[in-house]
């Protein structure tokens, strides 16, 4: 199925800004087992999204999206990684906008792989319940609870609505580029603290359990005490005014019998769009 349930004539490659990279894969999950299925679920609620956009006055579709189905080999996290990671680099070689939806967490590895390769300068910006800073776990460098180790040993990250961690992860963790959620709680006076960490070209990975879980229930798995729609819509958008926003994925939806949470997936994706494509986010307008 197409993002939107676009026609496949308004989705052809060549002329679409935008491509999206379904990766469905739940290889190394450790609670709720489903977030393969996610892909296809968001896809399936985007088709109830209007095209219109209120908050930035724009269809950000008539830029065109793609939905591709690259075929990936999902036989163990590391190839994995690598399929994502080529497939990314594909669409890049096109000039065009990568989203990569999921999916576990691990399959942001590959696409920030792809992507710190194609532009220097990068940061990584993780809204996320958990840190996912371990080194390895359930013997695996490249589990779900491990990205975030993985992507700083490429570039800069900075952590937003973190409430989950191991004591460990935090020792190693650079503290003042972690904003936990219990810090940030109804407030939106730490977002310029938190861009300013970040440098020109910046990768956005939404782990949706980053959300409370009131509004988005559908994780693999939740915590209490999260991120409220506008308190992230605000930073997203701070990001894409300000900086040179150069891929991003949205993950770990896991289906669950709550279909408002999967169109909260789809439209956040569609937010993101809408946000990079508007006027305010032209590569000259960067600071």
């Amino acid at each position: 199925m197409n993002f939107l349930g676009l026609a496949p004539e308004d989705g052809a490659p060549e002329r679409c800004r935008y491509h999206i990279l379904p990766v469905p894969y739940d290889g190394t999950s450790t609670w709720n087992k489903g977030a393969d299925k996610g892909p296809a679920a968001l896809l399936a609620a985007s088709a109830q999204v209007e095209y219109y956009d209120i908050e930035t006055d724009s269809e950000p579709c008539r830029h065109g999206i793609y939905t591709g189905m690259a075929r990936l080999d999902v036989s163990s996290p590391e190839k994995m990684v690598g399929s994502v990671q080529g497939a990314v680099s594909k669409i890049y070689g096109r000039a065009a906008f990568p989203i990569v939806i999921g999916g576990e967490h691990s399959v942001s590895i590959g696409a920030i792989r792809a992507a710190a390769a194609a532009h220097p300068d990068l940061s990584v910006l993780q809204l996320d319940a958990h840190a996912d800073l371990r080194e390895t776990y359930h013997g695996s460098p490249y589990n779900h609870a491990c990205v975030m180790a993985r992507v700083r040993e490429l570039c800069p990250i900075v952590q937003v609505g973190i409430r989950s961690a191991d004591r460990e992860e935090l020792e190693s963790a650079s503290r003042e580029r972690v904003f936990f959620a219990h810090d940030i709680a109804g407030s939106f006076d730490w977002i310029p603290r938190a861009l300013a960490l970040l440098t020109k070209n910046v990768y956005i990975t939404v782990d949706l359990d980053a959300f409370d879980p009131s509004i988005m229930p559908s994780t693999g798995t939740p915590e209490p005490g999260g991120l409220g729609w506008y308190q992230a819509l605000a930073l997203l958008r701070a990001v894409m005014e300000q900086r040179h926003c150069v891929g991003f994925d949205v993950v770990e939806l896991c289906p669950n019998g709550a279909p408002h949470a999967e169109y909260l997936a789809a439209k956040l994706v569609y937010k993101l769009i809408a946000y990079h494509a508007s006027e305010s986010a032209r590569p000259e307008r960067i600071a």
